[in-house]
């Protein structure tokens, strides 16, 4: 069975509202619940309070970063999240981005390669309840193995993620750009991918799929992951438009193509049929982002759950 899962906290909608929907979520068949973490609430808190509220499915982080966070209290937090849902927590990390880590954090962001593979080698030690090298020891490990996932979009840290991790995190991914991705991928990795689903026709959707690209994809780390998958050429003039802060040319130059291909539009069950393409394709572990109003998030959940 494909696994199945869903992005929390869920857009328009605040932390205290979240728990019918958690419940109504495992009851149509949800398999997992991932965070991202952007300006929003943090990766971890909506995870803690949905361990409360869930029997059994699988509450990861999607991802939190690795610089804004020392790599003993990420230690300390996987920990915890593993305690309060009974092992079934899995530790989502990454770089996170430049935009981020060195613009909101004002912190260095750095060898983010190395940074990612040390500190996998650290939590490695510490959640298996051995000290490290830096003398942090938990007060108590895991009763069970935590896996590490790694957000990996391309390249270097799609083969770290496959030497080291138990999977891969990717977001934004083209179906075109899918059997690039999932090339040097051994039987048995989790191939895990977050889909913006929109429902409506393409007047209905444009608008918000054109800045939702313009936004993330003229951030280094996804203009690179789309020129690495041959759409330099598309993304040139959104990229430049957005460095000028020509905010309102950088939407309109937002290649369609490209949307269409990364995003999940249409009726619920075009939106399935297309969800389908990408497991076919080799993605283990679809995280549907619903975007929607709030009185109707509840409705698409259900509408996009598995059958």
């Amino acid at each position: 069975m494909t696994r199945w899962g869903l992005t929390l906290p869920l857009p328009g909608t605040p932390l205290s509202q979240h728990e019918e929907l958690v419940k109504r979520a495992e009851s149509a068949g949800y398999t997992d619940l991932w965070t991202g973490e952007t300006n929003g609430p943090d990766g971890f808190t909506p995870l803690a309070l949905a361990s409360t509220w869930t029997e059994s499915v699988r509450l990861g982080t999607g991802i939190v970063g690795v610089m804004t966070r020392g790599p003993a209290l990420l230690a300390q937090q996987a920990a915890a999240l593993a305690d309060a849902s009974g092992g079934r927590f899995v530790l989502g990390l990454g770089a996170s981005s430049d935009r981020i880590v060195s613009g909101w954090n004002a912190m260095e962001f750095d060898r983010p390669l190395t940074r990612v593979s040390e500190s996998v080698d650290f939590l490695r030690t510490a959640l298996d309840g051995e000290r490290t090298e830096t003398g942090f020891k938990l007060e108590q490990a895991p009763a069970e193995r935590v896996p590490i996932v790694l957000a990996a979009l391309r390249g270097k840290m799609l083969r770290l993620a496959v030497d080291k991790a138990d999977g891969a995190f990717s977001n934004y991914l083209p179906l075109a750009g899918l059997p690039k991705v999932v090339d040097g991928a051994p039987e048995g990795f989790e191939l895990l991918c977050r889909f913006f689903c929109i429902p409506g026709e393409r007047e209905q959707v444009e608008p918000i799929a054109r800045f939702m690209l313009a936004s993330y994809g003229t951030v280094p780390v996804y203009a690179n992951f789309f020129r690495w998958l041959g759409y330099g050429d598309q993304i040139e003039e959104m990229c430049e438009a957005w460095a000028a802060k020509d905010r309102e040319r950088a939407i309109a130059a937002a290649p369609w193509e490209l949307i269409e291909e990364a995003f999940i539009l249409g009726s619920p069950e075009e939106m399935k049929e297309r969800l389908g393409q990408f497991v076919d394709g080799g993605v283990t572990l679809p995280i549907l982002t619903p975007i929607t109003t709030p009185d109707k998030v509840g409705e698409l959940i259900e509408a996009l759950a598995p059958s």
